[in-house]
């Protein structure tokens, strides 16, 4: 499971201008971004655009807009599963992205963990988005990321890990000419686990309502003194 993760400013202008979309001049860094909060992704409708969607996929179906919150997609069943497969076909996505953090369990412990690329890279989440039609007002867009069996780096600390794609491979993961699963879900290659590295970081990321460079301050470590990415 993913289930938060950093943006640095800098890094969201790279992506953006790498998959040849237009970014939002006041966008400001965030260090720790939640489920349920209006995360950027870029999609395509049928022109590649920007857009803020509740990170938290609620179905087209759904009875409610709570019902569902689904912050990840398993790769092995997103084919199959009726929350995912429509979106799958026709409704792709990616997330920038600077790193994400997981939090690894010893005995009663747990160490927040903080992930990226090796080369400190941005990357792209790969993620699928849907339209939840309101009774009144607006419709509720929201996405969800996609998460594939964890490599050798993040076998110890989750049994899960999100896709990190490249800008060139979120660009292919946005075609829209591709409408079959399998043709899909072949686009996607987790990254190795010598593209990667994990970092131990503070408690004070464990708070969701922290925020600010802070939030990379390495274990052991007073929050202040953090010098971020």
């Amino acid at each position: 499971m993913c289930n938060r993760f950093v943006l640095l400013k800098e890094h969201y202008h790279a992506i953006l201008a790498a998959l040849g979309v237009a970014a939002r001049p006041d966008f400001a860094s965030r260090y720790n971004i939640a489920p349920t909060t209006a995360v950027p992704v870029v999609r395509t409708t049928p022109r590649r655009e920007t857009a803020a969607l509740r990170w938290g996929l609620v179905p087209a179906w759904a009875k409610a807009d709570h019902d569902l919150n689904l912050f990840n997609a398993r790769v092995e069943t997103i084919a199959e599963k009726p929350s995912f497969r429509e979106a799958l076909k026709k409704r792709r996505c990616v997330i920038p992205a600077s790193g994400f953090y997981e939090w690894k369990t010893s005995g009663r412990n747990k160490q927040p963990m903080f992930v990226r690329r090796r080369d400190e890279q941005p990357f792209c989440f790969a993620g699928l988005w849907e339209s939840w039609p309101a009774p009144a007002g607006a419709p509720l867009e929201s996405c969800t990321l996609v998460t594939t069996e964890p490599n050798e780096l993040m076998r110890p600390i989750h049994t899960r890990m999100p896709f990190m794609l490249t800008p060139a491979q979120g660009s292919a993961w946005l075609d829209a000419t591709i409408t079959d699963a399998p043709t899909a879900i072949a686009l996607l290659t987790p990254l190795r686990s010598d593209e990667m590295t994990a970092t131990a970081v503070g408690d004070y990321v464990s708070n969701v309502r922290h925020e600010g460079p802070e939030c990379l301050a390495p274990a052991g470590e007073s929050p202040q003194f953090s010098l971020g990415l």
